[in-house]
């Protein structure tokens, strides 16, 4: 299927008004024109091609997406919606209610205001916590307004209602509706309006009872472009000056909705109100012109962790590799394993609460644990950083959360983000090392986390390279961390220095002010420098050689603060792998690249264990 404009179902409800048809080219013989339904696989309005079948009956299961598979109905309704008068007060139930008692998806759902006119706003939750009592004697003497917050609004603006949120449209707005597929309302206030035949318009009272929350809604905004998120839909709006570039995958088809000005897609027409269905798998396709549209699509959305000894950074990240929202707490180790999956879980709960999403949204939570990890298990081993042993952190955060949890070491999980993510995201076969106080590694075949025995694995800075070498922290001589580690750096230059008092290196440090850096900065310059690179970089190499040797990956990916050389710590390394790698040229060769992700390569690395 190409792209196909969509030809949207209208409705003619009674407080609608006339900017459908005059401003955003509704043509609809009735009048008013209250609703558009710019994208609906609902039986109540099916959205039509320009052949005349609906797009129901013409799309594909691989061209709705792999993400849409997991939905009993299709997930996402976009409507444009002109209020000439106040719609009524209205709420609708969750999923869990409406499947067992109406056979129907529930509704969370989410306005772009597109119009306002002078004073227009929309009413949003309760303005304090009310009893149900409250509730039930405002609704028969008419005064249920009194109880709500009223939002005066402007184009532009954007609100997130959760199924359960009492709410209502103002007069005067216009706004892009995207919501779960659903037509379910209950209706509890309509100002005494009457019905095209004259008769009251049925109210919903005692199962709107049922489901509204009448606790306090407090909006809230996302950063950058995106306007909401739940697990029915992804909502960003895009401003396009000139043109851009955007990529339907094979995991969601993409809506794009014109609210503002004109321009095209991929060539065709766009202009104000016009809807356009973008298969997924379709690919690369442009946007163009000056316009502000709304692009709706489907995602997956996973909590990551990156526990830290000192601080926990946690997220919510879609399966793209987005980080919708972060932030981060202090561990508080000296509280205990309970203490700081505690904070853990506050944490969550905080990112989940900022993004409106519930765990009936979210897929997992991951975890980066650093220490001896039993990832089948969920269990930590040992961690002398947290002073943790024999501990089920997954049992214990899954409990507190209803959500399924995995973890593993921090280090095979910055491989994993680093890989899925960041600059080994065009491979699927890669290797790790990062180059800190130790020597820290993961790996990752065909995608996958390879973790070893008892998830025990991928301790490369543990290889011999040097037999009866240097003393390493582990307790063995000759490891590669004790010759490719920051830390190791740092001792051989200061050896050097003290063997070499005339040296530059004198110039710039003392023996207590020595970084991994401070060789590096007199490399080309000074001979005691440049012996201490150069056997730097000839035992990392060696090191590096027997990882390509014994697992032939696509790529090595270098991490750590060493790596800030860039250039002249790959270049030199890419060297000696072409040349001392089995079988040189005439086997595959494997490429040297600096990590790209920073601290964020744990975060993300955790939330796709799940992926």
């Amino acid at each position: 299927m190409n792209i196909q404009k969509l030809f949207p179902v209208c409705k003619d409800y009674l407080w609608g008004g006339r900017k459908l048809k005059e401003k955003y080219g509704k043509d609809y013989p009735l009048d008013p024109c209250a609703e558009s339904w710019e994208l609906s696989f609902h039986p109540d309005g099916r959205t039509l091609l320009e052949d005349g079948r609906t797009l129901e009956e013409s799309v594909t299961q691989a061209e709705l997406g792999t993400n849409t598979q997991d939905f009993p109905f299709f997930p996402v309704l976009i409507k444009f919606i002109d209020a000439r008068s106040n719609l009524s007060v209205q709420v609708h139930p969750s999923d869990g209610y409406a499947l067992t008692h109406e056979n129907s998806l529930g509704k969370t759902e989410m306005w772009y205001i597109v119009e306002a006119d002078e004073g227009a706003g929309i009413y949003l939750g309760f303005n304090r916590e009310v009893t149900e009592e409250e509730f039930k004697n405002a609704i028969r003497d008419n005064t249920l307004t009194d109880l709500l917050r009223f939002y005066p609004v402007k184009a532009g603006e954007c609100f997130f209602i959760p199924a359960g949120t009492i709410h209502a449209i103002g007069a005067g707005c216009l706004i892009c509706e995207i919501q779960q597929n659903s037509n379910l309302t209950y209706r509890v206030y309509d100002y005494g309006r009457l019905d095209k035949n004259g008769n009251p318009r049925e109210l919903h009272v005692e199962k709107a009872l049922l489901v509204t929350r009448r606790k306090v809604c407090e909006p809230k905004t996302l950063s950058g472009n995106t306007l909401g998120i739940s697990k029915y839909f992804n909502v960003r709006k895009l401003e396009v000056f000139g043109e851009i570039t955007l990529h339907a995958t094979e995991k969601s088809f993409h809506s794009v909705t014109c609210t503002r000005g004109e321009g095209h897609i991929n060539g065709e027409a766009v202009r104000q109100g016009d809807s356009f269905f973008v298969p997924a798998g379709f690919g690369a396709y442009t946007l163009g012109g000056n316009m502000t549209v709304i692009l709706t699509d489907i995602r997956k959305y996973y909590l990551g962790i990156d526990l830290g000894g000192t601080f926990i950074k946690g997220g919510i990240v879609d399966d793209e590799g987005n980080i919708i929202l972060r932030d981060k707490i202090p561990t508080e180790s000296h509280k205990g394993a309970d203490g700081v999956v505690a904070n853990i879980v506050s944490l969550c709960q905080c990112l989940m609460a900022k993004t409106n999403l519930t765990a009936n949204d979210l897929v997992g939570v991951g975890i980066g644990v650093p220490g001896m990890i039993d990832s089948q298990k969920g269990e930590v081993i040992y961690s002398n950083n947290l002073g943790w042993k024999d501990f089920s952190i997954s049992e214990k955060v899954s409990e507190a959360l209803g959500l399924p949890v995995r973890i593993a070491n921090d280090a095979n999980v910055a491989a994993l983000g680093e890989t899925k993510f960041g600059c080994g995201k065009d491979y699927r076969n890669s290797v790790m090392v990062t180059l800190g106080t130790g020597v820290g590694s993961g790996i990752v075949i065909d995608g996958k986390l390879f973790e070893g025995n008892r998830s025990a694995g991928a301790e490369i800075g543990h290889t011999t390279i040097v037999a009866g070498g240097e003393l390493c922290t582990c307790g063995r001589r000759g490891c590669l961390e004790a010759y490719a580690s920051a830390t190791a750096l740092i001792r051989d230059t200061r050896r050097a220095m003290e063997c070499s008092p005339d040296s530059k290196l004198w110039e710039i440090a003392s023996l207590d002010t020595v970084t991994g850096k401070t060789a590096f900065d007199l490399w080309e310059t000074d001979a005691v420098a440049k012996a201490v690179v150069d056997n730097y970089l000839e035992k990392l190499a060696v090191g590096l050689v027997n990882v390509a040797n014994a697992l032939r990956p696509e790529i090595i990916i270098l991490g750590g603060g060493v790596c800030s050389e860039g250039d002249r710590l790959v270049n030199p390394l890419q060297e000696i792998m072409n040349r001392d790698v089995y079988a040189g040229d005439k086997g595959p060769a494997v490429k040297i690249l600096i990590a790209t992700l920073g601290n964020d390569a744990g975060l993300l690395g955790a939330a796709a264990l799940l992926m």
